[in-house]
C-alpha cells in the first residue's frame, strides 16, 4: 500500500488510514512496520464464497489528510 501511493514508511504513519471491507469482519489490515496489506483475519472461503466458482474479496484504503 504505501509503494502503491508512493509514501515513505514515516509518511504513512503521519496519515490516518482505513481498511474497509464489506460486512462486519475487517479481513484486512495495514501492517505499520512495512505498510503492507497483510490479512488481518481467518478467511473461510467455503462460508464466504459457497456458491460462486470465482471468490473476490473487496476492500477500499483511504486515506485522511493530504498525500
Amino acid at each position: 500500500v504505501a509503494k502503491d501511493l508512493a509514501l515513505q514508511l514515516p509518511a504513512l504513519r503521519d496519515h490516518d488510514l482505513s481498511i474497509l471491507g464489506k460486512g462486519r469482519t475487517q479481513y484486512f489490515a495495514l501492517h505499520g512496520k512495512t505498510g503492507h496489506l497483510v490479512v488481518a483475519e481467518r478467511i473461510d472461503r467455503e462460508q464466504l464464497c459457497e456458491s460462486v466458482q470465482q471468490c473476490v474479496l473487496r476492500c477500499e484504503v483511504i486515506v485522511e489528510g493530504k498525500i
